[in-house]
């Protein structure tokens, strides 16, 4: 919260010079009756809500992009690599289907070892890991399909939402983390 002069921000502990070119003691803030701040057009003002959710917005009411689109500089012109290929920028798509992909990975990776076994040893590998690991591949399958469908960032941000029931507890996952327990 700020005090404001003239919609500009005046510091307590400082002097300050008014609209008309009058410059103000450092100790109005103190020094001065409500009256005195009034009759100056000192108001206090609530801080402006600058909060964002910085996984869908680069900063209070600026979107992040769905889809990828190439680089420009300020002239509009493409922005190229040392190479001379185009800079891609990539959207939100192909970043959470990366993350997809990772924690579909990473929850698979856990049983790679059962599946090198079988194919350098011919151990069977248990049902139930099969069962899980079949699971994984088809939720992130699933979520990919989830967050391609996607159209506008409404439904993209729809894809975090937990589900919950009449008394608002959860339900289940999110769809973005609608992964299989594992066992």
């Amino acid at each position: 919260m700020v005090w404001k002069h003239d919609g500009n921000v005046i510091n307590v502990g400082s002097s300050w010079t008014d609209k008309n070119g009058f410059k103000h003691p450092y100790n109005w803030a103190t020094a001065w009756t409500d009256q005195n701040k009034k009759d100056w057009s000192v108001t206090w003002t609530d801080d402006v809500d600058t909060s964002f959710d910085n996984r869908f917005y680069w900063s209070k009411d600026v979107e992040r992009k769905l889809a990828d689109e190439d680089a420009t500089d300020s002239d509009g012109n493409k922005v190229k690599d040392a190479d001379g290929n185009v800079i891609v920028n990539q959207g939100l798509k192909t970043q959470w289907i990366k993350i997809t992909k990772q924690r579909a990975n990473d929850l698979l990776s856990k049983s790679d070892w059962e599946v090198t076994r079988k194919a350098e040893k011919g151990t069977a590998i248990a049902s139930a890991t099969t069962t899980f690991r079949d699971k994984v591949r088809t939720a992130c399958d699933t979520i990919e399909k989830s967050i391609t469908d996607c159209k506008t960032l409404a439904d993209f941000k729809k894809l975090f939402d937990t589900p919950v029931d009449k008394d608002g507890k959860p339900t289940g996952n999110a769809a973005i983390h609608d992964f299989p327990e594992e066992s």
